[in-house]
């Protein structure tokens, strides 16, 4: 009869257990714990964001792997857990910077639209017929001069942070990000540590890492290319090049 009521909990995404759990969030979370790792770094002069994009076959296309995207001008997204999903809070993400674009003739900011995903995320905790996303993002942006990190949860819950890590090995990378963080480090020093929390968990391979800042001074998303990235692991001895 235990073993029917527990099956009862876990199916039903809008019935809470008897010790108030949402079983489907849950399986939800290590969905994203599954995924590859994600690190997102705050600083002064910008955010970091940094994902492991390892390809799980040599004929995989890496530029294929999408883990970062820009979603306005001034915003990026990153994902850890189903990809599939990622892509559709990211295109919802999209069309709210639009909508405010078209409608008030100025861009989101980086709080609301992080709290529209999440309320997006949430109607799915609480709606029989469907699951919650299997995602975790992290929202990097510049709003009104200042550089703002948001975690969104699967439970439609938003984070701000100075320093995260999601996905794999997350325990390890928010070790070493609560160790080593330090207020006032400059945007390069940012993809320093960024790229350092990633190879906590697993050797860096500078070819498998997606780096993107979003810098105060110009308020864009700026991709590094793979040399700079190289440069950054080579020069912090993480791996190096393939």
């Amino acid at each position: 009869m235990q073993d029917n009521q527990q099956q009862a909990y876990d199916r039903g995404i809008t019935i809470f257990s008897p010790d108030g759990r949402l079983y489907q969030v849950e399986y939800a979370r290590e969905a994203v714990e599954r995924g590859s790792a994600t690190v997102g770094v705050r600083t002064p002069s910008g955010v970091v964001l940094a994902a492991d994009r390892r390809a799980r076959s040599p004929l995989i296309e890496r530029d294929s792997i999408e883990k970062i995207h820009a979603v306005d001008d001034h915003v990026a997204v990153a994902s850890a857990g189903h990809v599939a999903d990622a892509r559709q809070l990211v295109d919802f993400a999209r069309r709210q910077a639009q909508l405010d674009q078209l409608r008030y003739d100025e861009v989101i900011g980086v709080e609301t639209l992080t709290k529209r995903v999440t309320d997006h995320i949430q109607q799915y905790t609480q709606t029989g017929g469907a699951r919650p996303f299997g995602v975790a993002l992290l929202v990097a942006g510049v709003e009104d001069g200042q550089p703002r990190l948001f975690e969104t949860d699967p439970s439609g819950t938003p984070y701000e942070w100075q320093a995260v890590a999601i996905g794999g090995g997350r325990d390890e990378m928010q070790s070493f990000l609560e160790e080593e963080y330090r207020e006032g480090m400059d945007l390069s020093g940012g993809v320093d540590l960024a790229l350092e929390a990633l190879a906590a968990d697993a050797e860096v391979d500078a070819a498998g890492v997606n780096v993107v800042t979003v810098d105060v001074e110009s308020g864009s998303v700026e991709p590094l290319s793979d040399d700079e990235v190289a440069a950054h692991v080579e020069e912090l001895g993480l791996g190096g090049e393939e």
